[in-house]
């Protein structure tokens, strides 16, 4: 597998992915945020687009992850986003900043060191940040927490299944 950076806001490329394989696929043609991709044999399997906060220079918001439908739960995107949080610290940034909407992708960040901040948007999407100390508590309380957020919304069954499962075994491994 290969990782790589291809660009950093506000001129970032534009990445033509397949909708009926990559969710978001659309929002990578734009071209005003950041991309990072896993490749293998060429061919893009995750993608990650990002951009600098508004408000503040130093942090870096990630916008969307994707990996392909059917490379998904192979452990790509939390690698890729591994890579893209140590690319960032080298670019000066000090925290990472993402907002959730699934189980899933809560998960994976997860497993990349960000925790919940207790915070949602205005679209109840679960806002988590790196390093996870910046979040002022123990990361294995705001997983559980934020785990809880889920409860109660409309999830597919899958989700639904994974919760349930996620909630009996307690947070995962982190990747270093």
């Amino acid at each position: 597998m290969e990782y790589e950076i291809l660009g950093w806001p506000p001129d970032g490329p534009t990445l033509r992915l397949d909708h009926e394989r990559f969710s978001y696929a659309g929002k990578f043609v734009m071209s005003n945020t950041g991309k990072a991709v896993a490749r293998e044999d060429g061919e893009v399997v995750a993608a990650v687009a990002f951009n600098e906060d508004r408000t503040d220079d130093r942090t870096l918001w990630l916008r969307y992850v994707t990996v392909r439908n059917d490379r998904r739960g192979e452990g790509i995107g939390p690698e890729l986003l591994s890579r893209v949080r140590e690319a960032a610290r080298e670019w000066g940034y000090d925290r990472l900043r993402i907002a959730v909407n699934n189980p899933y992708a809560f998960e994976a960040l997860y497993r990349t060191g960000f925790a919940y901040t207790g915070e949602t948007t205005g679209i109840a999407e679960l806002v988590l940040e790196y390093p996870p100390e910046a979040v002022g508590a123990d990361p294995e309380k705001r997983y559980r927490e934020g785990l809880a957020e889920f409860e109660g919304r409309e999830l597919t069954d899958g989700e639904e299944r994974f919760l349930a499962e996620k909630g009996e075994r307690g947070p995962p491994e982190r990747i270093e």
